[in-house]
């Protein structure tokens, strides 16, 4: 049916028996989930009941690419994963960019599979359609990144695409991430999933062509694309994401001393001029990338000489600000101590941040915190914390564990934990504005700015909706969640889906020149089919309403300085918002799919073949 786009064959690799398979790729999934995001959903559907644990060997883990990942387009870089998290405990869905996804592509697979748990450490190597396995036992304790090396000369080719773990991951972290060619499945923890499994990477290279159907077609999209990114994405190309520090900061919307108010007096310090004129070393980009949007920093001076990462806004905001951490300098230092430990920066951010107002109030003492002196603003501090944690020692035992087990442990100390379902807050305040709030309740991974909707231009940039009305933001996060949705089933990066036609009214050729069938007119379709099919896996595993809501924090303590000062989103505003959201996605008072919703998106039959 599909004349390119898709190479048919999805690769299954069980690391128990040290086997794998080569499966069909299934059209009729395709067809209603396009790629990537909404294939991973469907197979962790199929295959992970709600009684499996993250860390249980029936846990898998699911990386589907999309029909554009690897095509000669801007930025064809990213696939997706999906398995259960260990940060949440529920379904997990995550998406990442580097040379992974295309020579998964370009080995001749849609998809892979990992399922099982290997007896001893292990690595992979996928070269066409041949597997191996290698004995990754004197690897362990090596950092991302040398674990990345090493499986690039093992693979003996430099373009190959390349995943690892790191120590904290070997420790079930659950807040570890994966490295993917030095970029990130970072929220949720699926690096914990690889460390239960004894996985420690996986390298992969294809010498196949990809196929397109219309390759003309696709020469003329590319030419035209670029062109409207050098223009567009300018900003990106100089500041990266850093860029929006100084607008989230004035608008009062910035996370500071753990979302105890939203204005950084310091953030000239720590924003993107900061960053330009003091660290900058050189841009990186993604796969086929014009816009290069990534940033890599050098501490030159100072106690943390040296130091070098790719910061990002939302590492910047949260190891930054929400710890009180002036110091771009400590940032720095702070966010290549999370990549050689494999950390995900969110949540690393939001838990030192909650060890450093517990300090400050008294409630913990320096016996917790290996005599760590926790207090905000201390560079050294948040460095020696993100070290307790991915080594496990002391407090930092406990916060590896992730939110929904400190609460646990500790519910006296819910007020001061900025989570939904488990899953940290990312940089932004939702009283600030309120579709954000929305956008953390309701995403289908826990708090996030992404997968539930990134409302910034909507709200704070566009002047399009009031950032405080809250009629009008159910239907607004609802489309953005179903953009997203199918974006991520693309297989293209975010930053450049306007450009080739995929806004929240598709439009263009694209997507008919690079596979032959014509997706356009119906993804927003599939985009809801998608977080419809998300949600359905979410009350399997028992979430609902109650689950949605936000933390005490952001609903019952009004900002209390700076630009947004006295601002709140109380719970009854909040429920003005989710009860329109429920409307508009036709889930009822409860937050379940409809039976005719189900019916009419087509996943009724759909979901019992």
């Amino acid at each position: 049916m599909f004349a390119g786009g898709y190479m048919g064959k999805i690769l299954r690799i069980n690391l128990s028996a040290k086997t794998y398979q080569i499966e069909p790729l299934r059209e009729t999934e395709v067809l209603k989930l396009l790629g990537g995001r909404g294939l991973a959903a469907k197979r962790y559907y199929d295959e992970i009941g709600p009684d499996v644990k993250p860390f249980d060997a029936e846990n898998k883990i699911f990386f589907f690419t999309g029909p554009l990942t690897g095509l000669s387009l801007p930025s064809t870089t990213k696939f997706q994963l999906a398995t259960k998290s260990p940060e949440t405990g529920r379904y997990l869905c995550s998406n990442c960019g580097g040379n992974f996804g295309p020579q998964l592509k370009k080995a001749g697979f849609d998809g892979l599979i990992l399922e099982g748990r290997a007896s001893g450490w292990t690595y992979v190597i996928i070269k066409n359609d041949k597997v191996v396995f290698g004995d990754a036992h004197d690897w362990q304790g090596r950092t991302t990144t040398e674990t990345l090396q090493l499986l690039r000369e093992v693979m003996g080719e430099k373009k190959a695409g390349v995943l690892s773990i790191g120590p904290a991951a070997e420790r079930r972290v659950r807040i570890s991430y994966i490295n993917v060619d030095s970029r990130a499945f970072g929220r949720g923890g699926p690096g914990a999933v690889l460390g239960s499994k004894k996985l420690k990477g996986i390298a992969v290279f294809g010498t196949q062509k990809i196929p397109v159907a219309d390759k003309d077609s696709i020469d003329q999209i590319r030419k035209k694309a670029i062109e409207n990114l050098r223009t567009t994405k300018a900003n990106h190309t100089k500041y990266g994401t850093a860029q929006y520090i100084e607008v989230i900061n004035e608008l009062g919307a910035l996370p500071t001393r753990n979302f105890q108010t939203t204005y950084f007096e310091d953030g000239d310090q720590i924003d993107a001029q900061m960053m330009r004129q003091k660290y900058y070393v050189k841009n990186y980009a993604c796969y086929r990338c014009p816009v290069a949007c990534g940033k890599v920093l050098e501490v030159k001076d100072g106690p943390y000489t040296g130091a070098r990462a790719r910061a990002e806004f939302e590492t910047i905001g949260l190891l930054g600000p929400n710890c009180g951490v002036a110091d771009f300098g400590a940032i720095i230092k702070a966010n290549q101590l999370c990549d050689e430990m494999g950390l995900d920066t969110i949540s690393a951010g939001n838990a030192v941040a909650l060890v450093m107002e517990l300090y400050e109030r008294g409630i913990i003492d320096a016996s917790e915190t290996e005599n760590v002196e926790a207090l905000f603003g201390s560079g050294d501090a948040l460095i020696e914390m993100i070290k307790l944690i991915g080594e496990r020692r002391g407090i930092g035992n406990l916060l590896a564990e992730g939110m929904n087990h400190v609460v646990k442990k500790h519910p006296e100390w819910r007020q001061y934990i900025l989570s939904v379902k488990g899953m940290p807050f990312a940089a932004y305040d939702p009283r600030a504005f309120h579709g954000n709030g929305l956008t953390y309740g309701t995403s289908s991974r826990g708090a996030c700015h992404n997968v539930g909707g990134w409302t910034i231009r909507a709200e704070l940039q566009s002047g399009d909706y009031d950032r405080y009305a809250l009629e009008g933001k159910g239907k607004l996060v609802k489309t953005i969640q179903d953009n997203r949705a199918y974006v991520d089933s693309l297989g293209i990066c975010t930053v450049v889906r306007s450009a080739l036609g995929f806004s929240d009214n598709p439009q263009g050729g694209t997507l008919k020149a690079a596979t032959g069938h014509g997706f356009t007119s119906h993804l927003m379709e599939i985009g809801s089919r998608i977080y419809t099919l998300e949600r359905i896996i979410l009350n399997r595993e028992g979430i609902d309403r109650k689950d949605d809501l936000l933390p005490d924090r952001i609903t019952n303590e009004p900002i209390p300085s700076g630009p947004a000062k006295g601002h709140i989103l109380s719970q009854e505003m909040y429920d003005i918002m989710l009860d329109e959201y429920y409307c508009e996605r036709g889930w009822d008072q409860n937050g379940v799919p409809k039976p005719e919703i189900i019916e009419g998106l087509s996943l009724k039959s759909f979901l019992n073949s």
